[in-house]
């Protein structure tokens, strides 16, 4: 059994999944603090399967990018978890996470010339992304672009691409190809970490719970806000 644990972005929650199966899933309650409601809906989840953390096989984190805070206390939690019950660590990437969930409930047929673009908001025009085939092998690396009429122009040259995510929607009066394709209904799971984290756990590839720290992409700037601003 393995715990795993999403707080990338606004939606916090955390699923149990054996090697077959997402056995339970709990999301907190929408708009309320990550901080205060992670171990609420862990320790929910433990007590409905009459299971411990000393009993788990290992804990998956989604490691970013995204939210700065949400990914802080995830991995917060999730390192406490581990080191605590002498479990493994297991981080995934939210953009591979994402992924996984999409063709989960969307089903492609192997070999469709169509490319996945898991999105997820950074502000203004610019997003975290990645592409997958529809195998889901990521086929270019996450980054954080910003989004202009001309992203993406080479493969919506070669082909369809599905864009998904909560940062997908502000491109859709950008990105204009035909062969661009906007999926609306999304978001983020702690179901969608099973494979990624099964496979992990399969492979022995964990993380040093002592060093591992989130999968930031680009450094957290503080501002001030306006109303502070003389």
């Amino acid at each position: 059994m393995i715990l795993c644990i999403e707080t990338a972005t606004s939606v916090c929650s955390a699923a149990l999944c054996d090697n077959d199966s997402i056995v339970d899933v709990r999301f907190a309650e929408h708009g309320l603090s990550h901080a205060s409601q992670l171990t609420v809906i862990i320790g929910e989840l433990l007590n409905a399967a009459a299971i411990t953390p000393l009993t788990l096989e290992a804990v998956a984190v989604s490691k970013g990018p995204g939210s700065y805070t949400g990914l802080r206390i995830g991995v917060s939690v999730a390192k406490g978890i581990a080191y605590g019950a002498g479990i493994p660590l297991i981080g995934v990437n939210t953009l591979t996470a994402m992924c996984h969930g999409f063709l989960a409930s969307n089903h492609l047929t192997e070999g469709d010339n169509i490319l996945l673009c898991p999105m997820i908001d950074a502000r203004r025009m610019e997003v975290y992304n990645a592409l997958f085939n529809s195998e889901g092998i990521m086929v270019r690396e996450t980054a954080a672009d910003i989004i202009t009429e001309k992203s993406f122009g080479s493969e919506l040259a070669a082909g369809k691409v599905i864009f998904f995510g909560n940062g997908a929607e502000k491109c859709r009066e950008v990105i204009t190809s035909n062969n661009a394709l906007f999926e609306g209904d999304f978001s983020l799971s702690a179901s969608y970490l099973h494979i990624p984290s099964v496979r992990a756990l399969k492979e022995k590839r964990f993380e040093d719970v002592a060093y591992f720290e989130p999968y930031y992409l680009k450094e957290f700037i503080a501002t001030v806000p306006g109303k502070l601003i003389p």
